[in-house]
């Protein structure tokens, strides 16, 4: 039992030592605070709030006046006027065109080959009478003239 005893009382003796370790920790730590020196609280600044104490109006704010933006809004207000686009207006480009109109656009490169084959044809057909001497040239021409013109008519 001795021996058992012996052990309590060694455990016993280390948790005394233990806490007074503690307490010394944490009376130092208190101690450090307490040392230190205070710091000084931030002064209010009243912005929406008048005081009435004299002390307290010293730590106020001056009104704030609102910065001038005439001269920023005049720049957007020019940036955005629209520039006048066309000053004359061409009335053919607002008559409504016709319905065909598309189809005449497409098939003029294909009516200019034709043309051109035409009037080959027609000066190929010219010499050949000149050739032959069935009539003259005035006749000749006339006559290739009159064939363009009733094929013209036929066409419309």
């Amino acid at each position: 039992m001795e021996i058992e005893s012996g052990k309590l009382m060694e455990e016993a003796q280390k948790r005394r030592e233990k806490l007074a370790n503690l307490r010394k920790r944490v009376q130092e730590k208190s101690d450090t605070q307490n040392d230190a020196p205070e710091e000084e609280l931030p002064k209010p600044i009243f912005r929406n709030y008048t005081p009435n104490d004299d002390d307290l109006r010293n730590n106020q704010l001056p009104k704030a006046k609102p910065e001038s933006v005439e001269v920023e809004i005049k720049d957007h207000l020019e940036a955005t006027k629209p520039e006048p686009l066309i000053d004359e207006v061409d009335l053919s480009t607002l008559a409504p065109r016709k319905p065909d109109w598309d189809l005449k656009r497409d098939v003029a490169k294909k009516l200019e080959k034709l043309e051109r084959r035409t009037q080959k044809a027609i000066a190929e057909l010219i010499r050949e009478r000149l050739k032959s001497n069935e009539s003259s040239l005035v006749d000749a021409v006339s006559y290739a003239e009159a064939t363009v013109a009733a094929n013209d008519s036929d066409e419309d």
